[in-house]
């Protein structure tokens, strides 16, 4: 391999521009060429049969996603439906996959959707007669550095919550299961026994054919040629019609499954999907004696992967300067292949030989480079399009949809069927994207070459992306990061993180000196990412504590700009309202309400505050309209998921409603803590006493001068205000609380306080502590629901059953009794020795003086959980493979009696030392 590599690297060209066209293409005429697997689907025999007149679903793409939708529909009853390919099934990407299954991932729902793939995989023969191919030979990680290996302990520990088995091996453990492996530069591996392989061909033959079995239509050779839709309220469209070359199918149902070719499809209904097609390769080697049954290979640090194939191994990984093709796929490019350039490809070999020394001496039997489509974060992007009701789009799986296809599978069509999927799809769904970048192509591409880039990087738990920055800012943006801001990035937003000694702005993006780009000489960003890049405390770790200890004493100002600013009014802006929102709106205007937004499962859409208000003078703060209306402020990186919601209701509830869209033209000041009355009646004639002003209200009042929406609320557990200000007044507001208050100890402060405190304090975080499978009965926001009225609204009947049953899982909360252990998230729960839950969300507690971490908890037994069952037994929790200690806390540990966010600061009693402990001089 050696010698054919470095013939290959004599033969090399310059490297051409950065978008790569189609030419060099290398047509694989026998529908096997260069590919490991015995045979494709590619077939000449393609039948004439005509489209069905109408269909329930259509679903346009025959690859693994498209045969897993039609799969999964007909098994939910669906069988009214058909799948449309345009040449035949697994044409584009799917046919020539390299079909690796690994189970361990960073993320609860993945390993779910990951392990729900490998079922259908053990099932699927028995159910059809025909065979998937699925291998098991398992799945190594090699850790070459003990952080590498830190970072396996956490897919290790996560993974067992979820009943994945893996091990950590040792060197010469290693070396006994893969005697052809070099372990002399190895720390460490982890085993992953149940891992393995499939088959492209067999998976989707099998899935058709079940499918098909039920009543489904699979039509190949048959292309879309349109999308026809009809207007719907709020400027939307709803799916009436697919268009193919032999007849019109009528429908209200589509699921774009066309892989890298989605905007082809997309556009047919004005939509653009944020994906970027690029060239990904991997090279099939001649046999090597002695590798046969050896488990497949990830070696993260070396950016190669070694699969089994047979008696041979595929060699494949993520380079830094992938091959970027043109935006808008060649849509004949069904079974083609591209000449390999070993200019990039190369750079995996030296590590492949490194990690098998046998491959020195073995020769490549054929190489494979096809296109695959690539995201700006590296997830799928899938779910309901927000402005086209009934198209679904399942696209965009980074080369991950064989694995993937399955779980994912599952869950897009019971998003067609039931409204929702299942399980927490936040991340996959395209409304975690903002809009207007799914057409700023520089910044889809930058991102999306990102994330392939740093695909196998280590994650950490607070990295950031250095491509698409600056998309959003808010109107302060500018004299925060003169004041040291090291901003985070949120919806295209950038949000204050914490703020640093000096100035850390984030810069033009410089593709990591790639595609004969140089190097940003301002290299402060990165350099405090990379300070950070650790599963222990950050070297800044004191900065952020003296944030949140100064909001617990004196006070701290938060810009929250980035969040969404919405208004309702209009004739059934009560009932939207009552509908939409599990707390009870109807109060006088002044009123604010914490409250969430369920789905008819009763899981947790969002949470959010919502204020009553009447119209005013046409400011942004302040707009005028007629009759009822209610101000939204929500989580800016759930906006557009939020607003999708509203929509999907309003246009299902055909309301007539007015939803005006204020989160680009207002800025958010939250000034929190107990001297923040202190400093806001210094600069404001409004009158800020509990009696005038109390909590969970909120006025339109001036500051500095300046009109803005106070409301008296708290994400942080103490007395504060938010200031919702036009985007012409927020500098001139900022400066005058500085002014003001630096005097008495006032400090900037960014999210990562904001984290650390609202964990503390025991607030919940959308997505984190709560999500759409999580029901407000066991993420401990029960009191949000109005179930005391006779007032009907989204969710309440899946709420009163699941009260009425019992919950099976409980949102708990924990504290480490060693105070120097941190917590990231994902820890396994113990009680008794056996695991009974994972944490979602853990933080250091400064005020607390250690880690606090909420997780959920279930019975062994799948019982009806309570207090009792809480209060009893012996808890620890498990961070990367060590157990600790830990209490469970049935109320919050810090401010139970909520005296900090009413002003009471007077009435607070000296904590126990052991509950309270001030970390002066933590570091």
């Amino acid at each position: 391999m050696a010698a054919i590599l470095r013939g290959a690297l004599r033969l090399r060209s310059p490297l051409s521009n950065l978008c790569k066209t189609t030419t060099s293409v290398r047509s694989n005429s026998t529908g096997a060429e260069g590919v490991p697997y015995e045979n494709t689907l590619k077939s000449t025999n393609v039948s004439t049969e005509a489209v069905p007149t109408s269909a329930d679903v259509v679903v346009i793409g025959g690859g693994s996603l498209g045969c897993n939708a039609l799969y999964h529909l007909a098994k939910l009853g669906v069988t009214n439906t058909v799948l449309l390919e345009s040449h035949n099934l697994t044409a584009g990407t799917t046919w020539h996959t390299a079909g690796l299954v690994w189970r361990l991932r960073p993320n609860d729902t993945e390993i779910q959707l990951l392990d729900t793939t490998l079922q259908l995989l053990l099932r699927l023969e028995a159910e059809t007669g025909v065979n998937p191919g699925f291998i098991n030979n398992g799945g190594l990680f090699i850790a070459s550095t003990p952080e590498r290996l830190q970072e396996y302990k956490r897919l290790m520990t996560i993974g067992r919550s979820q009943g994945i088995e893996s091990f950590v091996l040792g060197p010469s453990e290693t070396k006994q299961l893969y005697p052809l492996m070099n372990v002399d530069d190895v720390y460490a591996t982890l085993y992953s026994p149940g891992d393995g392989t499939l088959d492209p061909a067999g998976f989707c033959t099998a899935l058709a054919r079940s499918a098909k079995t039920a009543g489904a239509k699979v039509l190949e050779g048959c292309s879309v040629t349109d999308i026809k839709t009809s207007p719907s309220l709020f400027g939307g469209k709803q799916v009436t019609e697919v268009h193919t070359e032999r007849g019109i199918i009528k429908t209200n149902h589509v699921i774009n499954a066309t892989g890298a070719w989605a905007n082809h499809i997309s556009h047919m209904v004005g939509v653009e999907v944020p994906l970027v097609p690029m060239k990904h390769a991997y090279v099939v080697t001649d046999r090597i004696e002695g590798i046969e049954n050896m488990p497949n290979v990830r070696d993260h640090d070396s950016s190669v992967y070694l699969r089994l194939q047979g008696d041979a191994l595929s060699v494949g990984g993520y380079e830094k300067n992938p091959q970027i093709l043109e935006k808008m796929m060649d849509k004949d490019f069904a079974f083609g292949l591209y000449e390999l350039d070993w200019d990039v490809f190369g750079q995996h070999i030296m590590g492949a030989m490194n990690r098998v020394p046998a491959l020195e001496t073995t020769g490549i039997k054929s190489t494979v480079c096809g296109p695959e489509s690539f995201t700006p974060d590296h997830k799928p992007i899938m779910g309901e399009d927000p402005d086209v009701q009934g198209f679904f789009h399942c696209v965009g799986f980074n080369s991950a949809g064989m694995m993937l296809g399955g779980g994912c599978g599952q869950q897009i069509a019971q998003w067609v069927v039931q409204g929702r999927p299942e399980l927490d799809m936040y991340g996959y769904d395209i409304r975690r994207y903002h809009r207007p970048l799914f057409n700023d192509a520089p910044w889809v591409i930058g991102r999306s070459h990102e994330a392939y880039a740093k695909n196998y990087s280590i994650v950490y738990p607070h990295d950031e992306p250095l491509a698409g920055r600056n998309a959003r800012r808010s109107a302060v943006h500018e004299i925060l990061e003169s004041r040291g801001c090291v901003y985070q990035e949120r919806h295209g937003w950038e949000r204050p993180g914490y703020f640093n000694t000096y100035p850390t702005p984030a810069q033009k993006y410089d593709w990591y000196g790639a595609y004969e780009n140089e190097m940003c000489p301002d290299q402060r960003y990165n350099e405090a990412l990379t300070a950070e890049y650790s599963f222990d405390f950050p070297n800044h770790h004191d900065l952020i504590r003296d944030e949140c200890l100064a909001c617990r004493t004196t006070a701290a100002v938060f810009d929250m700009s980035y969040f969404g600013k919405f208004y309702i009014s209009g004739p059934d802006a009560q009932a939207a309202a009552d509908w939409l929102f599990t707390a009870n709106s109807q109060k006088p205007p002044g009123n604010t309400v914490y409250t969430c937004m369920l789905n008819k499962r009763g899981g947790i859409e969002a949470d959010l505050t919502v204020s009553v208000v009447e119209g005013g003078e046409g400011s942004a703060c302040d707009p005028s309209f007629s009759g009822p209306g209610f101000y939204l402020a929500v989580g800016g990186a759930a906006a557009l998921q939020n607003w999708a919601h509203i929509m999907q209701e309003a246009r299902t509830k055909n309301w007539d409603i007015n939803i005006v869209d204020h989160t680009e033209d207002m800025a958010m000041l939250s000034l929190q803590g107990p001297r923040s009355r202190e400093i806001l009646q210094q600069i404001s004639d409004a009158d800020f006493s509990n009696e005038a002003f109390p909590f969970s209200t909120h006025k339109i009042i001036a500051v500095a001068g300046k009109k803005v929406r106070a409301l008296r609320l708290s994400f942080v557990g103490e007395m504060g205000w938010e200031l919702h200000i036009p985007n012409e007044s927020a500098m001139a507001v900022y400066e005058a609380l500085m002014a003001a208050g630096e005097p008495l100890g006032l400090v900037n402060s960014g999210y990562r306080a904001i984290d650390s405190l609202s964990c503390e304090k025991g607030y919940r975080h959308w997505h984190a502590d709560v999500r759409p499978d999580d029901t407000p009965l066991e993420g401990g926001l029960a009191f949000t629901c109005k179930l005391k009225t006779n007032i009907d609204f989204l969710g309440r009947e899946a709420i009163e059953q699941q009260k009425k049953e019992g919950i099976k899982k409980k949102l708990v909360t924990f504290t480490l009794d060693d105070p120097n252990v941190p917590l990231w998230g994902l820890e396994c729960v113990w009680r008794d020795g056996i695991s009974v839950g994972y944490i979602r969300r853990a933080e250091y507690a400064f005020a607390l003086g250690r880690s606090i971490a909420y997780g959920y908890v279930e019975r062994p037994d799948g019982e009806v959980i309570k207090n009792d069952f809480l209060k009893s037994g012996t808890w620890s929790l498990e961070s990367m493979g060590e157990l600790y200690s830990a209490k469970v806390h049935i109320k919050g540990p810090f401010d139970p009696k909520n005296l900090r966010v009413k002003g009471l600061y007077d009435q607070i009693e000296e904590p126990k030392t052991e509950e309270i402990i001030v970390q002066e001089g933590f570091a």
